[in-house]
């Protein structure tokens, strides 16, 4: 009978434990990326009233005969299934989809967590504001002109410095893949202005100085008399104030070059060479690069005293190519210059988060720079992480160490930013346990009580 009073208090103590677990899952039924609390019974150790016996001869084998002694706790897990996705619209919101935590420090402390409802603080660190844990991943560096992240590198701070400042950089590279129509009248000599209109095709694009100036490249393109197939471009730079800028262009340099060059085509429309003003002439492969040159208004003299100039590409395209290339068709002639590499200088307004974890900064001037990644750390046993409060996790001897990384690799999920993970905590399935809890308990409450009534009756027998 005592065993059995024992066995009843073991059921009573471990269904309220299970309970206490159940209570902190409906408690954090809306707190942000939180996993579900499990709890798993065992049987204790039973008590052998007689031991099993082999078969004989003459009679067969005996089995053991043992009483249990209770009930006891096994594990209580955190099970990690993928919570549901609530979009927030707020951009420093992140959550992870599929396998991973964020990877915060804290000092020399490093802490995991599933939530991903950050901030930026007055430094421009990117943090959890409720605790001031920051995020970690990589910042990238300018190297060679790009934006570089060395994510095999070391983790760190995660700094957006909203409202910086982006310089001006100077126009280096114009791409041109305008038609030019093959039916296009040519300009005879003493023409009248309206037939110069008609045999002219004109392009403009801006492009900048080393100050962020704006000024007007301007190429003019007209048939030349007597070739079917070749064309004359003249360059200009703020074609109105020509005399001061000196536009020189060429293939090798633009050094005593004028501000023209010819383009030939081939039989079939496609671009075949260009020739300078010196008479050099484009390899007969490749693209075909015309270096310009323009003198920068405003600007200090060299150290010989001469205006500074300022050196752009102009890329025609490539050689036997009619993809993002000047061609020669019977169509009429289309734009332009499509793009080109320079700007004046701007602020960072803005930024955004892709499903890599990749920051990027958006400009007053129209650019886009990345500015860090944010990191993701998976464990072999994320089961074995202990909880460390503010739903954050640190390793232990049982989780193995962190494999940090960027997203989709190495098992890693992806990021979903304006969007936060919520609680995996089923309520139906809660109040389920709850209910089995509850009548665990009080069937363990009901054994004590019985044995309590047998010992009274063994107590009654000296009466």
């Amino acid at each position: 009978m005592m065993r059995s009073l024992y066995s009843g208090v073991s059921g009573m103590q471990n269904h309220q434990t299970r309970l206490d677990v159940i209570g902190n899952n409906i408690a954090n039924v809306n707190t942000t990326g939180f996993k579900r609390g499990r709890v798993n019974f065992q049987d204790m150790i039973s008590q052998q009233m007689s031991g099993a016996a082999k078969p004989t001869n003459e009679v067969g084998g005996v089995n053991p005969k043992e009483v249990g002694l209770g009930v006891s706790v096994a594990a209580i897990d955190t099970v990690f299934t993928q919570g549901n996705l609530q979009s927030t619209g707020i951009s420093t919101d992140v959550a992870i989809q599929g396998n991973g935590f964020f990877v915060m420090q804290n000092g020399e402390k490093t802490y995991y967590t599933r939530a991903g409802n950050f901030s930026v603080d007055n430094e421009g660190t990117l943090v959890n504001p409720a605790n001031g844990m920051k995020v970690q991943g990589w910042m990238a560096r300018e190297i060679n002109g790009q934006m570089i992240m060395q994510t095999a590198g070391s983790t760190e701070d995660l700094i957006i410095p909203v409202g910086s400042k982006d310089p001006a950089k100077a126009t280096q590279n114009v791409n041109f893949a305008c038609n030019l129509n093959k039916n296009t009248p040519e300009i005879m000599e003493g023409a009248s202005p309206e037939d110069v209109l008609k045999g002219t095709w004109a392009t403009e694009m801006k492009i900048y100085d080393s100050f962020g100036n704006v000024h007007m490249l301007s190429v003019d393109f007209v048939r030349v008399p007597g070739n079917p197939n070749q064309w004359r471009a003249t360059v200009n730079i703020d074609e109105d104030n020509a005399d001061v800028t000196q536009t020189r262009v060429g293939l090798t340099g633009t050094d005593g070059m004028e501000n023209s060059f010819l383009i030939n085509f081939d039989n079939t429309g496609t671009l075949q060479s260009v020739t300078d003003s010196a008479g050099n002439v484009s390899n007969p492969s490749g693209e075909i690069i015309v270096q310009t040159s323009f003198t920068v208004v405003g600007s200090n003299p060299d150290e010989n005293g001469n205006p500074v100039r300022q050196n752009f590409n102009i890329n025609l395209g490539t050689i036997g190519s009619q993809k993002n290339t000047v061609t020669q068709s019977a169509s009429a002639s289309s734009t332009k210059a499509y793009s080109q590499d320079g700007y004046t200088m701007g602020y960072l307004d803005n930024f955004k988060i892709d499903s890599s974890g990749t920051i990027t900064g958006v400009y007053s001037n129209g650019t886009n720079r990345t500015i860090g990644q944010i990191a993701l750390a998976t464990f072999s046993n994320q089961n074995g992480l202990e909880k460390a409060g503010d739903n954050t996790y640190v390793q232990s001897n049982n989780s193995g160490m962190a494999n940090i990384g960027t997203s989709g690799i190495a098992g890693k999920g992806s990021m979903l930013a304006g969007a936060l993970e919520m609680s995996n905590v089923d309520l139906t399935e809660q109040f389920t346990d709850m209910i089995t809890t509850q009548r665990g308990f009080q069937a363990n409450s009901k054994t004590i009580q019985t044995a309590d009534t047998l010992l009274e009756t063994v107590m009654s027998l000296k009466r």
